[in-house]
């Protein structure tokens, strides 16, 4: 796993968009490279003000929109369309706006789905999708994603893995299902670290001073278990995108700035 790496930006805006513009880039290398790109979506007001700043690009016509798998590292569950889904928060920050090839838009099931209340099915189908996805040159099964987005809460947790809760501590399947989280609502369906690790990059976002403290103890050797987030890195790369108030607490000897 790579050693992680932080760029500070002044604010929230600014981390956002660039976070935006990487993430273009990203996509278009990937895209030259390979036909096609991978990349995983966080919920929540960084990740999606990151997908606000793409869709407010110039350079987002960059990207062959219809070449590009999106996948979700968490999501509640809720019936579809709730305004509390990520899916839903995406569809209005940025999908709606671009020519997305349906098929590869990747949503967690919903409810009101094929698999009704039952989340266990739910995430077992969404386990499926991934191992169907992945090639024989992925480290997982799951497709070795470009670009994985995590935004941390602050309680250093991740997608939907708490601390001390049994999803943190999963380490063969992919996708769990969440019982009793402690932020509503309290079922969920996420990527475990098993998943999330078989990225080649991994971005964590954190902006604001709630954050401040979950981001040192994340990026000062805290445990995964009781602090996901320090469980989160990339084949590749690990990179902490941070407004200038989120790292006001950060280990500056130990995590000097990074290139973007």
């Amino acid at each position: 796993m790579s050693t992680p790496q932080l760029v500070v930006h002044r604010d929230k805006e600014l981390m956002a968009q660039a976070a935006a513009a990487r993430l273009i880039t990203k996509i278009v290398d990937a895209q030259a490279a390979r036909g096609s790109a991978s990349v995983v979506l966080t919920g929540g007001r960084n990740g999606n003000g990151v997908l606000a700043a793409l869709a407010a690009a110039p350079a987002r016509d960059a990207v062959d929109w219809s070449r590009l798998d999106l996948w979700w590292g968490d999501e509640r569950f809720l019936p579809e369309g709730d305004p509390e889904r990520n899916v839903t928060q995406a569809r209005q920050a940025l999908l709606d706006s671009v020519p997305l090839d349906p098929a590869r838009v990747h949503a967690m099931a919903a409810t009101d789905g094929p698999y009704g209340s039952d989340v266990e099915a739910a995430a077992a189908a969404y386990a499926a999708e991934l191992a169907a996805a992945a090639r024989p040159e992925d480290h997982a099964p799951v497709p070795s994603f470009d670009v994985l987005m995590l935004g941390v809460g602050p309680d250093t947790h991740v997608a939907s893995l708490f601390p001390e809760l049994p999803g943190v501590r999963e380490t063969e399947r992919t996708v769990v299902a969440v019982h009793g989280a402690p932020k509503p609502p309290p079922l969920r369906i996420s990527l475990t670290l098993p998943a999330i690790r078989a990225a080649h990059e991994v971005w964590l976002l954190a902006a604001g001073e709630d954050k401040a403290k979950a981001a040192e103890m994340a990026l000062s050797g805290a445990g995964e278990i009781q602090a996901p987030a320090a469980g989160a890195q990339g084949r590749a790369r690990t990179l902490w995108r941070t407004d200038a108030a989120a790292s006001s607490a950060r280990p500056r000897d130990l995590y000097p700035p990074a290139s973007a």
